[in-house]
């Protein structure tokens, strides 16, 4: 115990919810889970500011906005403000020519010169007018007009009193792009620590002060998650010990047996942890939180031993006879719960892998706590009597009413059987999402910010991925290609791309070398607007500035750096993590959907005999990866089921008891998932491996009554450790139920009912000599 806590000392706690996301997935699908874990989503907030009038919330907003810009905190702060794009559409400016998408050597023929000109003519009338006619002499064809053509999304938020407001509710929206990696949960709530700390500011203006802020985004979704399991961590393991601590001491009437129940739990605890720690190099805090089960269950060796070992015949040889008698039970249900919990050791989710691991190592040191520690302490089981007496009568009479009441079992079963075959779609169901501990009202927030910001999640997005950044920004642009003819035929809304920002070296160098040099320029400009309202001779700034733009260089990555494109262009352009092939490149091309929602097949098909594309459908991949770790985890429990059931085999040595033990633990799974069924709750991952609990712990009482029925002790002391042993169990796993956090409340519906009625339906089943003797 005491090189566990040193090793438990040392350990990094975490409540990174990646670690409930599979370890293994497909290689797209694995793009998809890293940019949820560190992209540029993961370290996105979203702001609302409410109250007020327009013109309060607009001067909140740049108030808030210029704060935060300055702190060097945040890659982007957007607000609709356009002051922090001043500087970078001059550097647009410099660099239209290897920008814009209409740059080729057509384009500077004396029909492309005039046609562009005549086009650029015609615009200025237009609301756009103004803001074209100073570029008028130094960029005549227009390229600037047609970069931000291009670079513009197909919708965005709306603009009030000059910065951006939602479309249906009096607010002001702002989004925020962090420095700090998405995993560094320390780091996001610092972040979000300094933009309230900001607002606080801004609202010491009386003429603000009435004003409220909204965050939300994943970066807000962790660091809440983190903050919700830690305080359920400490509330549930605070209210199993005060409820289990209670009734034990009704139990036992004595406050020195209750205190000697609780040593295996922390044994166990501290086993538990340790266990992780070495085999994940960290513990995730809904390990813990789980391990607040393992209060119910190791308490039941303490339960088994403090009553059992009473009632001994020379004083300190109590332990003695518990170790003949029940130990060998003990034991074997302990064996039989490790294959129920190891099952979890192989599961996809390392979430999962680490609440298997736990367990076993939780409960093999509980038990061993029981086993060798307890006679030690209380060699003749706990002085007490209290309430057990009493218990274990009235234990008896139940015990004797379920078992002339059990042909009630069978029309339960038929009940069951018939509710499970009743039409009602697949019976395994659920996706991701409902793993997450995000509140609803949270995540209302967030759809509510995203529409302001018209910056829902793309629903399709186009993956390029190559060697190397050039290589990916190429195949971005094979596939722009064909994705232009889509959005020409109305398929398509439109798409996002890193080459719009960013196009190839290939691309600049073809469009720089399609610029003429100054006397052929003059020449065509001089026959392009001979008789046009717009003379040769006032072009000379344009003719000058072609000049300049073909002795530039190309534009490279690092040239973007410091600027607002920079973040731009990293969420669409970036390389991947890890080593080998798998340190990629990859460009993603979000979709737009159009009138009508995207059709990947069709995209696919547009896209194909391009190399290095993948056309992700996310809700698909997600859902399709939900549903490959469901049936590994049905496969995997299976397969622990069937375990147990060899355990039991060598054994008992006895199929005919086999049977008898293994009937109860098949009803209450039976049982167990009709109700779950009948009460309209989705079954999911989570829900299985409740399940596989069930059976893990229902068969420590289905070995008792087995005990019972081949003549073991059956007084009324045994009986009380059972129903103890039942009750602690069912308590945690109730309050577990109770959780906020939906992997935890999920495992907690299935496994306390399933747990009482594994214990009833053991009693009604195993027939034993007990009741003639209880008659």
């Amino acid at each position: 115990m005491l090189a566990a806590g040193w090793l438990i000392a040392r350990t990094p706690f975490s409540a990174d919810l990646s670690a409930f996301l599979p370890a293994s997935p497909e290689p797209a699908q694995r793009v998809l889970l890293e940019q949820l874990h560190s992209g540029v989503a993961a370290r996105t907030l979203m702001l609302g500011v409410e109250g007020g009038d327009a013109r309060q919330r607009a001067d909140a907003s740049r108030r808030l906005a210029t704060t935060l810009r300055a702190s060097g905190h945040f890659e982007q702060v957007h607000n609709g403000d356009q002051e922090a794009w001043a500087t970078t559409g001059e550097w647009v400016f410099r660099h239209r020519y290897h920008l814009s998408p209409a740059v080729d050597a057509e384009r500077f023929s004396v029909a492309g010169l005039r046609a562009a000109i005549d086009e650029t003519l015609s615009l200025l009338g237009t609301p756009a007018g103004a803001a074209l006619k100073p570029l008028l002499d130094s960029d005549p064809t227009g390229e600037t007009q047609r970069i931000a053509e291009a670079l513009l999304p197909a919708q965005g938020p709306r603009i009030e009193e000059g910065v951006w407001a939602s479309r249906r509710a009096p607010r002001a929206v702002l989004m925020l792009q962090g420095r700090v990696a998405g995993g560094d949960l320390q780091a996001q709530a610092a972040l979000i620590a300094e933009v309230r700390a900001a607002f606080a500011a801004v609202q010491r203006e009386p003429a603000l002060a009435g004003l409220q802020l909204q965050i939300s985004g994943p970066p807000l979704f962790a660091v809440d998650s983190r903050e919700r399991i830690e305080t359920e961590v400490i509330e549930l393991a605070i209210a199993g010990t005060l409820v289990i601590g209670a009734l034990l001491l009704l139990a036992f009437g004595s406050l020195s047996a209750v205190a000697i129940a609780f040593v295996p739990v922390a044994s166990g605890v501290v086993a538990g942890i340790a266990a992780v720690a070495l085999g994940f190099g960290s513990v995730h805090g809904m390990t813990l939180g789980f391990g607040s089960t393992l209060i119910g269950e190791a308490v039941d060796y303490a339960i088994y031993y403090l009553i059992q070992a009473r009632g001994a015949a020379q004083p300190g040889q109590g332990w003695r006879h518990w170790l003949v008698q029940s130990w060998p039970t003990v034991r074997l249900g302990l064996l039989t719960s490790v294959c129920g919990f190891a099952a979890l050791l192989f599961s996809g989710f390392p979430g999962l892998a680490q609440l298997g691991l736990f367990s076993i190592a939780g409960l093999c040191g509980a038990a061993a706590a029981t086993r060798w520690l307890l006679p030690a302490l209380r060699p003749d089981g706990a002085p007490g009597v209290g309430l057990r007496r009493w218990l274990g009568v009235q234990a008896g009479h139940g015990i004797a009413g379920l078992q002339r009441a059990r042909r009630w079992v069978w029309l339960l079963a038929a009940v069951a059987l018939a509710v499970l075959a009743w039409p009602r779609g697949p019976l395994w169901h659920g996706d991701l999402s409902s793993l997450s501990p995000v509140p609803r009202a949270l995540m209302a927030l967030d759809t509510d910010l995203r529409a302001d910001l018209a910056a829902s999640d793309a629903g399709t997005l186009v993956i390029a991925q190559a060697a190397s950044a050039e290589a990916a920004l190429q195949a971005a642009e094979a596939a722009g290609a064909r994705l232009d003819a889509l959005v020409a035929e109305g398929g398509l809304g439109g798409y996002d791309s890193p080459a719009r920002w960013l196009p190839s070296l290939a691309t600049q160098r073809a469009r720089l070398a399609s610029l003429p040099e100054a006397p052929v320029l003059a020449a065509r400009l001089a026959e392009a607007t001979a008789g046009g309202p717009l003379k040769a001779e006032r072009l000379q700034p344009f003719v000058a500035q072609v000049q300049a733009a073909r002795a530039l260089p190309p534009i490279e990555p690092a040239a973007l750096a410091g600027t607002p494109l920079a973040p731009l262009l990293e969420a669409m352009l970036f390389q991947r993590s890890g080593s080998g092939s798998d340190r990629a490149w990859v460009a993603l091309l979000p979709l737009q959907p159009g009138a009508q929602p995207i059709d990947a097949a069709a995209v696919r098909t547009a896209l194909q005999g391009l190399p290095g594309l993948q056309v992700v459908d996310i809700k698909h991949e997600l859902d399709s990866l939900y549903q490959r770790y469901l049936r590994e985890a049905l496969w995997q429990s299976a397969l622990g089921a069937a375990a147990l059931v060899l355990l039991l085999a060598v054994a008992l040595r006895s199929a005919r008891r086999l049977l008898v033990l293994c009937l109860p633990l098949g009803l209450a799974v039976l049982l167990t998932l009709a109700g779950l069924v009948a009460a309209g709750v989705p079954l999911g991952i989570l829900h299985l491996v409740g399940l596989l609990l069930v059976v893990a712990v229902g068969s420590n009482y289905a070995l008792f009554f087995d005990q019972l029925a081949q003549g073991g002790p059956a007084d009324a002391d045994t009986l009380a450790s059972l129903l103890l042993a039942n009750a602690t169990t069912v308590i945690s796993f109730g309050l577990i139920a109770q959780s906020k956090i939906p992997a935890l409340a999920a495992i907690g519906q299935v496994v306390a009912p399933g747990a009482l009625l594994a214990l009833l339906l053991s009693a009604a089943c195993i027939r034993s000599r007990m009741t003639r003797r209880s008659a």
